[in-house]
């Protein structure tokens, strides 16, 4: 019994001696931000003395921070947080990072109240925006607080300290809102009193491409945009602003226009340089040859560069003297160097026309010496139209056979059927013409027209006798003296109406016509029965008729009839006589 008494009076002993060693109050300072120093490091954690009975260890990841380097060493005096007076392992429990968050609370909240800045820095991406270090206390930042306009790389504002305003916190709940946009408006808002105060056309001034369209870049000059039309960036030609800008490039530009009632200004670059346009009359003249760089290819022609901010245009007839019809794109390509030459230039309108073909040999001049009109050739069928054939005169040129060329006899629908293409023909040149570029051919040149004879014996007027070859319902088709092709209409089979019918006619058959048209160019004649018969009773009335004869027209015309029937029989008997 005794033994368990001085057992129990040693324990009480040993714990009032402890609590004499304790430091006075030390029960006060937990939640309380104190001072330590690290006495020891290891790979992991800071060991900290903070003058209690014992320390306390604190990760080194609290005293690593968004954009700056861990720099702590054994010996560094910093602030901790105390949590707990022990734990498990009895070290006091510390907490560098709290420490600081409580500090930069509280400085964060004076700032807050005055309307003070703060500095920070952004770390990391959150939904709606991104959380921002104030110094140990974790803000969010909303993406439309960011800056006055969309941003669409985040990265050159990551790990970099800025300056903040605070637009709401609270303690209870540990939310800080932040703005940088804010600020940003506020320094626009002096910036941009200031420039419309000092601004006028021709000044130069310096800014920030702040986005790039099809047709030109909006640039910030400090609180105020202005425009830089596409046109306006170089005295080249540029397809795209993007060829010479980037959003965020910094540049030097000059006001050009500016509307004061709209506040709208108009930039430029290339107002910037001397106008390469204003001495093209002494770089450049008519007939000149020389060499420059495809810039661009239209349906219509390409753009040549022919010097820094100096283009002409080879028109899609000016680049080649055989391929017609062709896209310009099929002859030369974007950025190809070519030789062209100069063939007019207008510097008021700043054109220079250009022309490849002109580089070349003209193989057309050569083709009245090597294919004079009358010569003739064999080539072959290229190509077959509803209008002719192409017939190739050389290795890059057609010749042209129309097909009214192609036969003395045939119909032009009937003897183009009779070629096919890759077929050898002969040819006759017919006509060539260098400045059309073009070669007339014939076929049927080859030979003698047979109806040439014949048509210089028959003139209009003529009566002539018909064989009948064809019967339609217009009228007949007839042969006149066995070759001569010609035609009745129905209208000039009869003087009487009644007799105006083709049956009354058969193939083989002969009949006089009267001839009332003659076209040399078709072969063909026109002729009529009708005519005729007009024709032979104004004979007869003029031979057998008098006014005081006394005789009627059916007289008259028997005693013609009569006349014709024997001369026919006298001129018959003749002819057997001769037999």
């Amino acid at each position: 019994m005794s033994i368990e008494l001085n057992n129990q009076h040693g324990e009480i002993e040993d714990f009032a001696k402890m609590l004499e060693e304790t430091p006075e109050g030390s029960a006060d300072i937990i939640g309380k931000v104190i001072k330590g120093s690290v006495i020891s490091m290891d790979k992991e954690s800071a060991l900290i003395d903070v003058g209690l009975k014992s320390e306390g260890r604190v990760s080194l990841k609290e005293f690593a921070t968004p954009g700056r380097d861990l720099t702590l060493k054994i010996g560094d005096r910093v602030e901790v947080y105390v949590e707990k007076m022990e734990d498990r392992d009895g070290l006091i429990v510390l907490s560098h990072e709290k420490a600081r968050r409580e500090a930069s609370w509280q400085e964060l909240e004076r700032a807050h109240k005055t309307n003070q800045t703060v500095n920070g820095i952004i770390f990391g991406r959150v939904k709606g925006g991104f959380t921002v270090d104030l110094n140990g206390a974790v803000a969010f930042l909303p993406a439309s607080q960011l800056d006055v306009r969309p941003i669409k790389d985040i990265t050159p504002f990551m790990g970099k300290e800025q300056p903040f305003q605070i637009l709401k916190m609270d303690r209870s709940r540990g939310n800080i809102v932040v703005s940088r946009r804010t600020l940003i408006e506020e320094s626009r808002t002096e910036a941009r009193s200031e420039l419309l105060a000092n601004i006028e056309e021709g000044k130069i001034l310096e800014g920030v491409v702040k986005n790039i369209t099809d047709y030109g870049a909006f640039v910030d000059l400090g609180g105020l945009d202005g425009l830089l039309h596409v046109t306006d960036m170089s005295w080249r030609r540029i397809t795209h602003p993007s060829e010479v800008l980037h959003v965020g490039q910094t540049i030097k530009v000059q006001i050009i226009r500016y509307n004061r009632d709209t506040q709208r200004i108009s930039l430029g670059i290339k107002q910037l340089e001397s106008d390469p346009w204003q001495t093209v009359g002494s770089k450049f003249s008519v007939g000149m040859k020389l060499r420059g760089t495809v810039t661009n290819i239209a349906d219509y022609g390409a753009f040549v560069e022919l010097d820094s901010g100096i283009e002409g245009l080879v028109h899609v007839s000016e680049m080649s003297w055989t391929k017609k019809n062709v896209h310009p794109g099929k002859i030369i390509s974007t950025s190809q160097e070519i030789e062209v030459m100069v063939l007019e230039i207008d510097p008021a309108k700043r054109r220079i026309a250009l022309g490849i073909k002109q580089c070349m040999e003209n193989p057309w001049s050569m083709v009245a010496s090597d294919r004079p009109v009358g010569s003739e050739f064999e080539g072959e069928v290229r190509n077959i139209t509803e209008f002719g054939l192409f017939i190739a005169v050389s290795d890059d040129l057609d010749g042209m056979v129309h097909m009214s060329d192609l036969s003395w006899t045939d119909s032009p629908e009937e003897a183009i059927r009779k070629y096919n293409k890759g077929d050898k023909i002969r040819v006759k040149v017919l006509e060539v013409d260098p400045e059309k570029e073009r070669i007339s051919l014939g076929v049927k040149q080859l030979s003698p027209d047979p109806y040439a004879s014949g048509l210089a014996e028959i003139k209009k007027g003529d009566i002539v006798t018909c064989d009948i070859t064809g019967i339609t319902d217009q009228g007949l088709d007839v042969a006149i003296n066995g070759t001569l092709p010609g035609f009745i209409r129905k209208a000039e089979l009869s003087k009487e109406r009644s007799e105006q019918r083709t049956d009354r006619f058969a193939i083989g058959e002969k009949v006089d016509a009267k001839v009332t048209n003659i076209d040399r160019t078709t072969r063909k004649l026109s002729l009529s029965i009708k005519g005729r018969e007009i024709h032979e009773e104004k004979e007869a009335m003029a031979t057998y008729g008098s006014a005081d004869s006394g005789a009627s027209l059916g007289d008259i015309l028997g005693a013609a009839f009569d006349k014709v029937k024997e001369n026919k029989q006298t001129a018959k008997t003749d002819n057997s006589e001769k037999e």
